[in-house]
């Protein structure tokens, strides 16, 4: 069957935006190197994952009890782009994805946010991401997006709520946790926390 020159016209629009998907990430590299973060470790070696939150190696690995989040950033930020660009290619609305995802992480590892860290959670050694960590927070979002895109809805929040009780559980912390310690500090929550 040959391709017709819509299809190529289509293709080559996917490619377009799956570039800039990517381009995105090196630009959230290049900043976070002129910001200082440090690109690894400070340790001096990668893990895979890193299981202790209360550690200076969380968040500087590949992996971490905060990953699920970034996860479930993907499944958000599918159906916010499903519900408002519907229509629209799906290359697009990662593009879109990539870039709320990539302006998150410079602000998280932005004086302001790590401050806030310190100040509103039980986070008090908190001193941002690693450049690996924060690179590889993005793609666990782009994971998360895409499996949402193939996964009924069903299971992608079943998915979903499996993560917040299992890290709320494991380390008393999660997504929801997260923004609400955050956005409205909660002095029994921050003592929870601080409880393990």
């Amino acid at each position: 069957m040959t391709e017709t020159v819509a299809d190529r016209s289509r293709h080559q629009q996917q490619s377009f935006w799956f570039i800039a998907c990517a381009v995105i990430l090196l630009v959230q590299i290049v900043a976070e190197h002129m910001m200082g973060r440090v690109w690894i470790c400070t340790c001096g070696y990668v893990k895979l994952f890193e299981p202790v939150v209360k550690s200076s190696g969380n968040s500087q690995h590949i992996a971490d009890w905060y990953t699920p989040s970034h996860i479930i950033h993907g499944f958000l930020f599918f159906g916010l782009t499903h519900l408002i660009m519907r229509g629209k290619p799906l290359s697009i609305r990662l593009f879109v994805a990539m870039l709320i995802e990539s302006g998150w992480e410079l602000l998280e590892n932005s004086p302001i946010i790590i401050n806030r860290y310190r100040a509103a959670t039980i986070s008090l050694d908190y001193v941002g991401d690693s450049i690996l960590n924060s690179a590889m927070d993005a793609v666990f979002m782009v994971v998360g997006f895409l499996f949402a895109w193939r996964a009924p809805v069903v299971v992608t929040i079943a998915i979903a709520i499996f993560f917040e009780l299992l890290t709320g559980w494991l380390i008393r912390d999660n997504l929801t946790l997260n923004v609400l310690m955050l956005v409205w500090p909660l002095e029994a929550i921050k003592t929870w926390q601080g409880g393990i």
